[in-house]
């Protein structure tokens, strides 16, 4: 018979395990933590017909997923305004190995969900994503933060990619973000265009962060250096 004192957790050990937890939880936006990824075991019927996310007007976060944060030796400093953004750059995308996992708004991740996740985009945002080889665009709700690998400017729910064609490995995509006055205008919908204007970047250096960037650049974030820790 098993030893139940063998498997019991003493009770300082258990305090400092507590205590570890609570401060890791204090910290701001941890990254996704390393696991095996990968697609479901079994694809829902209609996944490819899912609709696009409808953008709403949400009030954006003061701190939480909206302030600096730091990954792997890196600091990021998120927007947390309502700010017009273009930029180009890699796709990838994240499934089973997070589902109903917590994202860094909090939220639940659902692969089956049309979501995304950026580095530093306001938490929520809604950005329309385009494919250019083949044509095919998405709206997405910007709820997580990621990808976390260089040249890679956002991190695409299952069913997002699926329905921009990407799921056969990372890809170059455009990502516009979809302002607060496109939204009462009705000016996201397709056809309509995008009226206010967007910051264009080019597709990213290894080690680029654009909008990081361009934050500190004109005095909307502090830089890295000045950036406190948690």
């Amino acid at each position: 018979m098993p030893n139940p004192a063998r498997h019991a957790c003493p009770p300082l050990a258990l305090a400092a395990a507590l205590a570890l937890a609570l401060l890791l939880a204090a910290c701001g936006t941890p990254p996704r933590p390393t696991v095996r990824d990968g697609p479901p075991r079994a694809v829902p019927p209609g996944l490819d017909q899912v609709p696009d996310a409808e953008p709403r007007i949400e009030p954006l976060r003061i701190g939480g997923p909206n302030k600096p944060y730091e990954v792997l030796g890196r600091w990021y400093a998120p927007a947390a305004t309502d700010i017009a953004w273009r930029e180009r750059g890699l796709a990838s995308w994240y499934g089973a190995g997070f589902h109903g996992r917590p994202t860094a708004s909090g939220e639940v991740y659902d692969m089956f969900a049309m979501t995304a996740a950026h580095r530093t985009l306001p938490i929520p945002s809604y950005a329309r994503v385009r494919n250019p080889a083949n044509g095919r665009e998405v709206v997405v709700r910007i709820n997580d933060r990621g990808p976390f690998v260089d040249g890679r400017v956002v991190d695409l729910s299952y069913a997002a990619a699926l329905r921009l064609g990407v799921l056969g490995g990372v890809a170059p995509v455009e990502v516009e973000r979809i302002t607060h006055d496109q939204i009462r205008a009705g000016l996201w919908r397709r056809g309509r265009g995008l009226a206010a204007p967007a910051i264009e970047t080019p597709l990213p250096r290894p080690g680029d962060d654009p909008l990081g960037t361009m934050l500190v650049d004109r005095g909307w974030a502090p830089p890295p250096h000045a950036l406190p820790r948690p």
